[in-house]
């Protein structure tokens, strides 16, 4: 079930080794918008699901699909949105650690940009595999298993971080999607901290409901009322959804490309502090990203499982 097609097979070893090494590295970091954003983004889509297509998914998040433990405790489909960072710890699945992004460069002083990136195995080719699996599959624990990459990947696609890294003289191969650009945060309290940039746009710049210890979800309690805050301003009759192109995965990506060099870089340098109007304004960018997310999501499987 794991390497159903040559070209995953190809690609397997080679991603294992990667995600041997991120599993070593204490700054490691493939999260996107962290529990309570992917979760957001599944409310606001499972919502907007015909009944077809809701009846299916439940049928397929019921089958215990390995890791059995894992799965367990996200049956439904809202947590089901974060399952495939819940398998971090599982060797077996180390081949889906570069499919959460597709880092496009960008120098900001000359640089030259490396000519592997966006690396082959990458969120826009991941997201293709999986359609297909869930549209032609025979088998139900393929299709499970590729629905919830579907529901994560379509999250991880509209954080601008998990679509772009920032190249200078310092870092060459880029930044590794804000991974290693650090900025500085005031919080309501008036205490400072050192922040990765990516770690901060995963939270939602402090705005999303926050995950509990050793990475727990938040409560199912909190989601909604984050989701209509998110789907506030940013309605889904808006022209520049195109819901009508349900999987313009590579459209996706260049908007996040495009909204990482504009907003989530911008007036930002190594180490310096991050402004309140910088926060405000990131916090309406990844608000209008988990709803379109949400939209298009649904949009997607819509028309997988049409009425």
């Amino acid at each position: 079930m794991l390497n159903r097609d040559g070209s995953r097979l190809r690609r397997c070893v080679s991603a294992l080794l990667l995600a041997t090494l991120l599993l070593l590295l204490p700054s490691a970091n493939c999260f996107a918008w962290g529990a309570g954003g992917h979760m957001i983004v599944a409310y606001i889509a499972y919502q907007r699901l015909n009944a077809k297509a809701k009846r299916e998914v439940n049928r397929l998040l019921a089958r215990p699909i390995e890791p059995a433990n894992v799965s367990a405790k996200s049956k439904d489909f809202v947590n089901a949105a974060h399952w495939a960072d819940d398998l971090r710890p599982f060797e077996e699945f180390g081949f889906s650690l570069p499919e959460h992004f597709s880092d496009f460069p960008f120098s900001v002083d000359g640089t030259p940009l490396p000519t592997d990136q966006p690396a082959e195995d990458n969120i826009v080719v991941a997201l293709k595999e999986n359609v297909e699996t869930l549209r032609s599959s025979t088998d139900d624990d393929e299709r499970a298993q590729a629905l919830r990459f579907i529901i994560h990947f379509v999250g991880d696609i509209h954080q601008p971080l998990h679509c772009s890294t920032r190249v200078d003289s310092m870092h060459r191969e880029g930044d590794r999607g804000g991974n290693e650009f650090f900025a500085r945060v005031t919080d309501a309290n008036g205490k400072t901290s050192k922040v990765k940039l990516h770690s901060y746009w995963d939270g939602g710049l402090g705005s999303f409901p926050r995950m509990g210890p050793n990475f727990a979800p938040p409560p199912l309690s909190q989601i909604p009322a984050a989701a209509s805050t998110a789907m506030r301003g940013n309605p889904a009759t808006d022209p520049n959804l195109h819901l009508d192109n349900p999987m313009d995965f590579d459209g996706w990506a260049k908007e996040s490309s495009d909204l990482a060099q504009s907003t989530t870089y911008d007036h930002l340098t190594p180490g310096g502090a991050v402004s309140a109007a910088y926060t405000r304004d990131g916090i309406r960018v990844v608000r209008q990203r988990v709803a379109w997310g949400g939209y298009r999501l649904a949009a997607l499987l819509n028309s997988i499982f049409p009425r």
